[in-house]
Protein backbone atom coordinates (compact mmCIF):
# COMPACT_ATOMS: atom_id res chain seq x y z
CA UNK A 1 0.00 0.00 0.00
CA UNK A 2 1.33 3.25 -1.12
CA UNK A 3 0.87 5.87 2.31
CA UNK A 4 -0.55 9.34 1.08
CA UNK A 5 1.68 12.31 0.82
CA UNK A 6 0.22 14.82 3.33
CA UNK A 7 2.25 17.72 2.20
CA UNK A 8 0.87 17.20 -1.11
CA UNK A 9 -2.58 16.91 0.10
CA UNK A 10 -1.78 19.90 1.82
CA UNK A 11 -0.53 21.94 -1.11
CA UNK A 12 -4.03 20.49 -3.43
CA UNK A 13 -6.15 22.01 -0.64
CA UNK A 14 -4.87 25.37 -0.30
CA UNK A 15 -4.84 25.64 -3.90
CA UNK A 16 -8.36 24.10 -4.30
CA UNK A 17 -9.46 26.68 -1.85
CA UNK A 18 -7.84 29.56 -3.02
CA UNK A 19 -8.91 28.73 -6.35
CA UNK A 20 -5.46 29.46 -8.04
CA UNK A 21 -1.33 28.67 -7.83
CA UNK A 22 -0.60 31.86 -7.23
CA UNK A 23 -2.49 32.59 -4.19
CA UNK A 24 -2.00 29.64 -2.80
CA UNK A 25 1.65 30.25 -3.40
CA UNK A 26 1.41 33.68 -1.14
CA UNK A 27 -0.25 31.61 1.14
CA UNK A 28 2.23 28.45 1.72
CA UNK A 29 4.88 31.29 0.96
CA UNK A 30 6.23 28.58 -1.73
CA UNK A 31 7.92 29.25 -5.11
CA UNK A 32 4.73 28.55 -8.18
CA UNK A 33 6.91 25.93 -9.82
CA UNK A 34 7.18 23.89 -6.65
CA UNK A 35 3.80 24.14 -6.07
CA UNK A 36 2.94 23.14 -9.42
CA UNK A 37 5.49 20.33 -8.90
CA UNK A 38 4.07 18.49 -6.18
CA UNK A 39 0.75 19.20 -7.82
CA UNK A 40 1.57 16.81 -10.53
CA UNK A 41 3.46 14.34 -8.41
CA UNK A 42 0.17 14.41 -5.93
CA UNK A 43 -1.92 13.73 -9.27
CA UNK A 44 0.80 11.07 -10.66
CA UNK A 45 0.56 9.07 -7.27
CA UNK A 46 -3.47 8.78 -7.17
CA UNK A 47 -3.39 8.50 -10.56
CA UNK A 48 -6.20 10.71 -11.55
CA UNK A 49 -6.72 14.34 -12.29
CA UNK A 50 -8.18 16.74 -10.21
CA UNK A 51 -8.12 19.86 -11.48
CA UNK A 52 -8.96 21.39 -15.11
CA UNK A 53 -8.03 24.52 -16.48
CA UNK A 54 -10.77 26.66 -17.40
CA UNK A 55 -10.21 30.57 -18.29
CA UNK A 56 -7.31 30.75 -16.53
CA UNK A 57 -8.69 29.10 -12.99
CA UNK A 58 -8.46 26.12 -11.41
CA UNK A 59 -11.63 23.63 -11.18
CA UNK A 60 -11.70 20.59 -9.49
CA UNK A 61 -12.94 17.47 -11.26
CA UNK A 62 -14.96 14.97 -9.68
CA UNK A 63 -12.08 13.32 -8.36
CA UNK A 64 -10.95 16.31 -6.99
CA UNK A 65 -13.97 17.59 -5.08
CA UNK A 66 -14.47 13.97 -3.52
CA UNK A 67 -10.41 14.23 -2.60
CA UNK A 68 -11.26 18.41 -0.86
CA UNK A 69 -14.12 16.66 1.42
CA UNK A 70 -11.35 14.12 2.78
CA UNK A 71 -8.84 16.82 2.93
CA UNK A 72 -11.37 19.28 4.42
CA UNK A 73 -12.35 16.96 7.17
CA UNK A 74 -8.54 15.94 7.63
CA UNK A 75 -7.30 19.30 8.20
CA UNK A 76 -10.00 20.62 10.34
CA UNK A 77 -9.51 17.55 12.78
CA UNK A 78 -5.82 18.34 12.72
CA UNK A 79 -6.53 22.00 13.70
CA UNK A 80 -8.81 20.69 16.37
CA UNK A 81 -6.43 18.27 17.71
CA UNK A 82 -4.01 21.45 18.02
CA UNK A 83 -6.45 23.73 19.82
CA UNK A 84 -7.17 20.45 22.34
CA UNK A 85 -3.74 19.80 23.20
CA UNK A 86 -2.72 23.76 23.69
CA UNK A 87 -6.39 24.01 26.28
CA UNK A 88 -8.30 25.69 23.58
CA UNK A 89 -12.28 25.59 22.98
CA UNK A 90 -11.86 24.72 19.16
CA UNK A 91 -15.30 26.08 18.57
CA UNK A 92 -16.62 23.67 15.89
CA UNK A 93 -19.51 23.37 15.38
CA UNK A 94 -21.02 20.04 16.14
CA UNK A 95 -21.96 18.50 13.03
CA UNK A 96 -25.03 16.05 12.98
CA UNK A 97 -25.42 13.91 10.08
CA UNK A 98 -29.48 12.37 9.51
CA UNK A 99 -30.94 9.80 7.59
CA UNK A 100 -34.82 10.84 6.63
CA UNK A 101 -36.68 8.05 4.95
CA UNK A 102 -38.32 9.18 1.58
CA UNK A 103 -41.87 8.92 2.99
CA UNK A 104 -41.29 11.27 5.86
CA UNK A 105 -42.61 14.86 4.68
CA UNK A 106 -39.54 16.77 5.07
CA UNK A 107 -41.29 19.90 6.65
CA UNK A 108 -42.12 17.86 9.72
CA UNK A 109 -38.02 17.01 9.32
CA UNK A 110 -37.80 20.34 9.31
CA UNK A 111 -39.37 21.32 12.39
CA UNK A 112 -38.28 18.24 14.47
CA UNK A 113 -34.51 19.62 13.85
CA UNK A 114 -35.58 23.70 13.87
CA UNK A 115 -34.69 23.28 17.50
CA UNK A 116 -30.90 22.35 17.12
CA UNK A 117 -30.23 24.94 14.23
CA UNK A 118 -30.80 27.12 17.46
CA UNK A 119 -27.71 25.91 19.75
CA UNK A 120 -25.36 28.62 20.88
CA UNK A 121 -22.51 26.68 19.70
CA UNK A 122 -24.03 26.22 16.20
CA UNK A 123 -24.59 23.27 14.48
CA UNK A 124 -23.39 21.79 10.90
CA UNK A 125 -26.62 19.80 9.91
CA UNK A 126 -26.31 17.41 6.62
CA UNK A 127 -29.10 15.01 6.01
CA UNK A 128 -29.64 12.30 3.83
CA UNK A 129 -32.58 10.94 2.14
CA UNK A 130 -33.37 7.49 0.86
CA UNK A 131 -34.52 4.04 1.79
CA UNK A 132 -35.23 2.96 5.52
CA UNK A 133 -33.37 -0.21 4.63
CA UNK A 134 -30.34 1.83 3.83
CA UNK A 135 -30.33 4.55 6.28
CA UNK A 136 -30.52 1.35 8.62
CA UNK A 137 -27.63 0.35 7.37
CA UNK A 138 -25.62 3.52 7.32
CA UNK A 139 -26.57 4.74 10.81
CA UNK A 140 -25.07 0.70 11.55
CA UNK A 141 -22.08 1.59 9.74
CA UNK A 142 -21.93 5.05 11.94
CA UNK A 143 -21.85 7.03 9.21
CA UNK A 144 -25.66 8.30 10.17
CA UNK A 145 -26.10 10.04 13.53
CA UNK A 146 -29.78 9.52 13.81
CA UNK A 147 -32.35 8.17 11.04
CA UNK A 148 -36.27 10.00 11.07
CA UNK A 149 -38.57 7.62 9.55
CA UNK A 150 -42.15 6.39 9.71
CA UNK A 151 -41.57 3.52 11.16
CA UNK A 152 -39.49 1.64 13.85
CA UNK A 153 -36.36 -0.34 13.66
CA UNK A 154 -38.25 -3.73 13.57
CA UNK A 155 -36.81 -6.42 16.18
CA UNK A 156 -35.53 -8.71 14.23
CA UNK A 157 -33.09 -6.45 12.57
CA UNK A 158 -29.46 -6.93 14.59
CA UNK A 159 -28.25 -2.99 14.64
CA UNK A 160 -28.09 -1.47 17.70
CA UNK A 161 -30.63 1.23 17.83
CA UNK A 162 -33.37 2.79 19.92
CA UNK A 163 -36.70 4.32 18.36
CA UNK A 164 -38.64 7.15 19.92
CA UNK A 165 -42.06 8.42 18.95
CA UNK A 166 -41.83 11.72 17.84
CA UNK A 167 -44.89 12.74 16.11
CA UNK A 168 -47.57 12.04 13.61
CA UNK A 169 -49.04 13.54 10.69
CA UNK A 170 -52.54 13.35 9.45
CA UNK A 171 -52.49 12.16 5.48
CA UNK A 172 -55.45 14.13 3.74
CA UNK A 173 -56.80 12.99 0.45
CA UNK A 174 -58.27 15.54 -2.46
CA UNK A 175 -61.00 14.86 -4.47
CA UNK A 176 -63.47 16.95 -6.88
CA UNK A 177 -67.46 16.16 -5.86
CA UNK A 178 -68.10 13.96 -8.25
CA UNK A 179 -64.88 11.50 -7.50
CA UNK A 180 -65.41 12.05 -3.99
CA UNK A 181 -68.96 10.83 -4.08
CA UNK A 182 -67.92 7.97 -6.83
CA UNK A 183 -64.94 6.80 -3.90
CA UNK A 184 -66.41 7.54 -0.46
CA UNK A 185 -68.40 4.48 -0.21
CA UNK A 186 -65.66 1.84 1.34
CA UNK A 187 -62.75 4.29 1.54
CA UNK A 188 -60.25 3.89 1.67
CA UNK A 189 -59.89 0.38 -0.41
CA UNK A 190 -62.20 1.84 -2.72
CA UNK A 191 -59.12 4.26 -3.93
CA UNK A 192 -57.51 0.50 -5.07
CA UNK A 193 -56.94 1.52 -8.82
CA UNK A 194 -58.18 5.05 -8.76
CA UNK A 195 -56.78 7.52 -10.85
CA UNK A 196 -54.17 9.14 -8.39
CA UNK A 197 -52.25 12.64 -8.09
CA UNK A 198 -49.88 12.13 -5.17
Amino acid sequence: MEWLNYHHLLYFWVVAREGSIKRACEELQLAQPTISTQLRIFEDTLGEKLFDRRNRRLILTDVGQTVYRYAEEIFSLGNELTQTLQGLDPGRPLHLKVGVAEVVPKLMVYRLLESAMTLPSGVHIVCHEGPFDRLLGELAAYKLDIVISDIAVPPTVSVQAYSHFLGESDVLFYATPKMASVYRKGFPKSLNQAPFLL
